[in-house]
């Protein structure tokens, strides 16, 4: 199930990726520095607004779906999440609304947080369809529904930059969207729902299990974001922008990764210990941990690597010298955060020990307010990147202690090492070649740096690879046969 997710989510991702560098690569030249930084602060509150209030029903979707065994019980479990969602919708649209009406916001600034909080709703609805369909396997219905929203929703924000609309215009695309996806997938997810009602035992389990997850997630955001706050209080907006371009650029090409293989990880991992048990899940996650290692830490070393050239490619020329020197350490921040994530934080979701999640996450969120106040003043954007790459740190030891108490996943130590040697390998060759700059030197540090760590990586059979390699041409050998 892993390696099916693994492939058929794979041109989504691709979508994913692109997507995310031509947003930086647009709005950061069709938005002022100052309407950037007003687009990144008002991302941040619509994406907190959206998990505090409705990531405990997509988590809850995802998780119960595969526990199921009865019809009655698919019913009651679509009943009871759908008219939920519907329910908190309700009162959410009206509370947003006065509350943007009453904060003391600049116009521009506060077009831009309504049209996101706008499309909160909109978007937990699409989710739900979406985790759904991967909890059951449904891979290219989870992965055209990404498609879809991801260039539809590029496509539109562009256009309404163009148009002159500022810093909301990223967020009218995220809003729109998803808007035109749910009458293609709404009514058949509302239609296994038909008959149910809402059970509130059951939704007591969802909301035990889930808010948790909402509140460490919630956690999670604060701790991606705390920074541009504070950078906004000590510095400018025109800071967040250029704070925001690096993050984005760094963050956004790991996390497509991350998100890449942890939709196909995570529901392989719950169906191995639902119907394989402790031992099952084991050797599933092994694979998953390694497989994340194996491309996810040459990309953290690879874009540190690469920081200066692709911010004369992607970013625009207000906000580039910025993102060069934050790059780096945004690089490793979001190589920790997707293992805490997408591995080891996963095994309170599978323990249902979601409580632990939330104190677990509140421990980097504390120490990166901290660390923030701390250095910010003292460093500006670049004390941003370093406290939160040493906040991450903080939140792995923490998510390895911690976890004991529900289920451990292995540490694919063996994979660690391997894929860290052809890394380094990797560095010290690139750092030998010739700054030659822009996009030049970008696909000749690219070029020869992934040239080396996949050679090491086969040679070594770092994570298994080689072993995988050779499957595969044995497997089609054998189809053409």
């Amino acid at each position: 199930m892993f390696w099916r997710g693994v492939w058929g989510y794979l041109p989504a991702q691709v979508v994913q990726g692109v997507v995310g560098f031509l947003t930086i690569v647009v709005f950061t030249r069709l938005l002022s520095p100052e309407d950037f930084g007003h687009y990144a602060l008002a991302f941040s509150v619509t994406t907190l607004a959206h998990t505090a209030t409705f990531s405990w029903l997509e988590a809850s979707m995802a998780r119960f779906w595969a526990a199921e065994r009865t019809p009655e019980g698919l019913t009651a479990h679509f009943a009871s999440l759908y008219r939920t969602s519907f329910a908190i919708i309700a009162v959410f649209v009206p509370i947003a609304a006065l509350a943007v009406w009453l904060l003391p916001l600049t116009p521009g600034f506060k077009i831009a947080v309504a049209f996101g909080l706008a499309g909160a709703p909109i978007r937990n609805l699409a989710k739900l369809a979406q985790e759904r369909y991967r909890a059951a396997g449904e891979v290219a219905k989870a992965a055209n529904v990404d498609m879809f929203v991801s260039i539809f929703g590029f496509l539109v924000g562009a256009g309404f930059a163009l148009a002159g609309a500022g810093a909301a215009s990223p967020l009218l695309g995220l809003a729109l969207a998803p808007l035109f996806v749910l009458p293609f997938i709404l009514p058949g997810e509302l239609a296994q729902s038909a008959g149910g009602t809402v059970d509130r035992e059951r939704l007591k389990a969802y909301a035990a299990y889930g808010y948790p997850i909402a509140a460490s997630l919630t956690l999670a955001l604060v701790l991606a974001s705390t920074d541009r706050f504070l950078l906004a209080a000590f510095m400018d907006a025109a800071a967040v922008g250029a704070y925001h371009a690096s993050y984005s650029l760094a963050n956004r090409t790991l996390d497509v990764m991350f998100i890449w293989l942890g939709a196909a990880g995570a529901p392989a991992m719950v169906m191995a210990l639902e119907r394989g048990g402790r031992e099952a899940l084991r050797e599933t996650a092994l694979v998953q941990g390694s497989t994340l290692i194996l491309i996810g830490l040459p990309a953290a070393v690879g874009l540190a690597l690469v920081a200066r050239p692709m911010a004369e490619l992607m970013i625009g020329q207000d906000l580039r010298a910025a993102a060069a020197i934050v790059t780096p350490w945004i690089a490793a921040s979001a190589f920790l955060s997707g293992m805490i994530a997408y591995y080891f934080g996963f095994g309170f979701t599978l323990g249902k020990k979601t409580g632990l999640l939330l104190v677990t996450m509140a421990i980097p969120a504390l120490s990166n307010i901290v660390l923030n106040l701390v250095l910010i003043p003292r460093l500006g954007v670049l004390g941003a990147a370093v406290a939160t790459a040493l906040s991450f740190a903080i939140g792995l030891i923490a998510c390895l202690l911690i976890s004991r108490r529900a289920i451990a996943l292995p540490i694919p130590w063996d994979s660690l090492i391997r894929c860290g040697v052809a890394s380094a390998a990797m560095a010290g060759v690139v750092a030998l070649l010739p700054p030659i700059g822009g996009l030049a030197e970008l696909i000749m540090d690219a070029s020869v740096g992934g040239a080396v760590y996949a050679a090491l990586a086969l040679t070594l059979n770092a994570a298994g690879v080689r072993d995988l390699l050779i499957r595969l041409i044995a497997a089609r050998r054998g189809a053409a046969a």
